[in-house]
């Protein structure tokens, strides 16, 4: 993928919190360029602080996703900075939490422009750089709601299923055109981010990620690993695959579960402060992180994850127990 001996060139939406800056900081591990790109410039700035104190180099873009020429310029001052962007991951994201008859068609709009079509113009962006160097990688940060949505969040689950459906087409046409191009797709799971905070909501307690709850660096090293292995899609975590596949098998039982369960499952015991700040239209002062407020119940790992990205190795394992088992009884 990358040049010898050069630094990774890698672009990060939504990476001044969350997920996105637990990705920065796994990349930052490894030294990469990383183009910085988010909203809120504070939170930007501490990402770059991080990225160079790990010994890489960041380009801080203030950008809003929604823009496609917004996209457009931070894509070209990465190239005229660091070089060829060899991965790029499209993470930015808002939600509502709010039931469907009482949102705004300005929310859905939002939501629908932030979530989905801000990861079309970064894909696009990438594409335009990629497809004539034959090479490259764009990973789509997804969610288990991208296959079971969750009420309370029509929106979001809405942008999360488009995402998987523009994504299966882009892959069906790279492959017609034989192209080295690879686009991959990480469905999460429940993650302890600021989102939580700040997340505009129409309930009357706390918003809360449905339990059990993983820290994002669950998350960052699925994407960095997606990023480096040729997977079409990676599983994080078993309540992501019990919801993937319960979507599959019994989608009206989910469906009366939900209802029961649902509402409760993503809401505290705490009543949510009526002067919370809110991301959904403008960006938020401060540097939030990558953490959330929920650290006492969050898991930082998974051996699903481990599972999913060691089956090779499994794989061998197994194989091999069993060609020794055969041959124990031949002798």
């Amino acid at each position: 993928m990358n040049r010898a001996n050069q630094s990774e060139v890698v672009v990060i939406t939504g990476a001044s919190a969350g997920i996105g800056r637990a990705v920065v900081r796994e990349f930052a591990k490894r030294k990469a360029h990383i183009g910085l790109v988010a909203r809120g410039r504070d939170g930007l700035e501490g990402a770059r602080k991080e990225v160079e104190a790990e010994g890489g180099r960041a380009l801080v873009l203030p950008t809003d996703v929604a823009d496609p020429e917004q996209i457009e310029m931070a894509a070209a001052a990465v190239e005229e900075t660091f070089g060829p962007i060899d991965i790029w991951i499209n993470n930015a994201m808002v939600s509502v939490l709010s039931p469907v008859k009482e949102m705004t068609l300005e929310e859905f709009k939002r939501v629908t422009e932030v979530t989905y079509l801000g990861y079309v113009y970064g894909t696009l962006a990438a594409l335009r750089r990629m497809l004539p160097r034959n090479r490259g990688v764009i990973v789509q940060v997804g969610s288990a709601l991208a296959y079971r949505s969750i009420p309370l969040q029509s929106a979001y689950c809405g942008a999360k299923h488009a995402v998987k459906g523009f994504t299966e087409s882009l892959r069906s046409e790279l492959i017609h055109d034989g192209s080295r191009v690879r686009v991959t797709m990480v469905q999460l799971p429940a993650l302890n981010t600021p989102q939580f905070s700040w997340i505009k909501s129409r309930m009357p307690n706390h918003p809360q990620p449905v339990p059990p709850i993983f820290q994002p660096e669950v998350a960052a090293e699925a994407i960095v690993w997606a990023a480096h292995h040729t997977r079409r899609e990676v599983h994080v975590g078993m309540p992501a695959v019990k919801a993937i596949w319960g979507e599959k098998f019994i989608p009206g039982l989910l469906d009366h579960y939900l209802a029961s369960k649902g509402y409760s499952g993503q809401l505290t015991d705490d009543p949510v402060d009526p002067n919370r700040p809110i991301n959904l239209w403008e960006p938020l002062q401060g540097d939030y992180g990558a953490h959330g407020i929920f650290d006492s119940r969050a898991k930082s790992k998974s051996m699903q994850l481990w599972v999913t990205t060691h089956r090779g190795w499994l794989a061998f394992a197994g194989a091999a127990l069993a060609i020794a088992a055969i041959i124990g009884v031949v002798i």
